[in-house]
């Protein structure tokens, strides 16, 4: 899923270029690419799929110059995730009705790859044996508020696969949106959830069946292309449906109905790097825990603080703590870390006052 707009990264992240598109790691590589490459150790480049806004189908193909075009999938309109899940659920069913599906975010961090791949090779065995809804939960390494929460079962169903020892998988009783700071205290120290990656596992069959079950309305609008699906009619038929489809996440469509969720617990040092703040957590930080970009700076009285500028700017900083200070050669932002959740507001202001230049 490579469709969202990461407006909590502006001013970096922007309508016409968001996050998933940015090296915002300093790589060389933007968190697409990093993605696309974690999953061709899954599965062939052939059935990898890209679902994206129509308005960044040139930066997929310009970044993923090797996925085949038939394999990005453009949504006329922004509906959330439940509808472009069903979207790909349908056409790759329509290749494969046996096929197992992998849905995962184009801009998430995962620094543990190897436990990674492991842990989604196992959820997968899992989906292909059982009718099953998997998510990946990631074991929380402190009470934070800014995600959700999976709750799961205390016992785990054990199955074996081949050639290897038993593997578990919890069974989910609830999700949680997020939470106070106080019931994320209470969530880390019971140590029976896990946070919401928005990382599911499934075969084609099961969701499609959720789909009927949960938002028959959404899959009665996809099933009536079953017939244009990997055809020259495909597009037509998106763009003519697709933006009458529901607008709702796939959490709130099913899994927070459906009584055949589970989860595999995970510890794959994972961000979803949806703030600021937690790309600064991430990346490598100096003695006095400023994380900066640029190859000329001179700090002076400055701690904690997140500093990105454009190639070649110099920088002199004094008397900051805490701060994040970005510059994306149009738009200067010096804000308060502890006041980032601000900045979305922000960005829209400009927006309001200063015309779409800013968006």
């Amino acid at each position: 899923m490579a469709g969202g707009v990461g407006s909590r990264f502006w001013p970096k992240s922007r309508n016409h270029f968001p996050k998933q598109f940015i090296d915002i790691l300093g790589l060389g590589k933007s968190l697409l690419q990093l993605t696309y490459e974690r999953f061709l150790q899954i599965c062939p480049n052939e059935q990898i799929y890209i679902l994206t806004n129509e308005s960044y189908a040139d930066l997929v193909k310009e970044q993923l110059p090797d996925i085949l075009t038939s394999n990005i999938l453009l949504e006329p309109s922004r509906n959330n995730t439940a509808p472009c899940i069903a979207y790909a659920s349908y056409k790759i069913a329509k290749i494969n009705p046996a096929a197992n599906i992998v849905v995962a975010p184009s801009d998430h961090l995962i620094l543990k790859e190897e436990v990674f791949l492991a842990k989604i090779n196992e959820a997968l065995t899992f989906s292909s044996q059982h009718d099953a809804l998997l998510t990946l939960g990631i074991t929380p390494t402190r009470p934070d508020t800014g995600y959700g929460y999976i709750k799961y079962q205390d016992g785990s169903i054990k199955y074996l696969e081949k050639n290897s020892e038993d593997s578990e998988v919890k069974k989910v009783t609830a999700f949680m949106e997020k939470p106070s700071l106080e019931n994320a205290q209470k969530y880390v120290v019971s140590s029976d959830y896990v946070w919401n990656a928005g990382i599911f596992i499934w075969s084609a069959n099961s969701i499609i069946k959720a789909f009927q079950k949960y938002v028959p309305e959404i899959s009665d609008l996809f099933e009536k292309g079953i017939s244009y699906y990997n055809t020259e009619k495909e597009t037509d038929f998106i763009n003519s449906n697709y933006p009458s489809s529901q607008n709702i996440s796939i959490d709130y469509a099913i899994l927070e109905k459906a009584d055949n969720v589970y989860t595999i617990p995970a510890d794959i040092g994972w961000s979803d790097l949806g703030t600021w703040a937690s790309l600064h957590h991430v990346v490598d930080k100096d003695e006095d825990g400023n994380a900066s970009s640029c190859q000329h700076i001179h700090l002076q009285n400055t701690n904690d603080c997140l500093i990105q500028l454009p190639a070649g700017k110099a920088a002199v900083i004094k008397g900051l703590s805490d701060y994040i200070v970005v510059d994306d050669g149009k738009v200067l932002l010096i804000y308060p870390k502890s006041d980032e959740q601000e900045i979305k507001a922000v960005a829209g202001k400009m927006v309001a006052d200063f015309g779409v230049d800013y968006q």
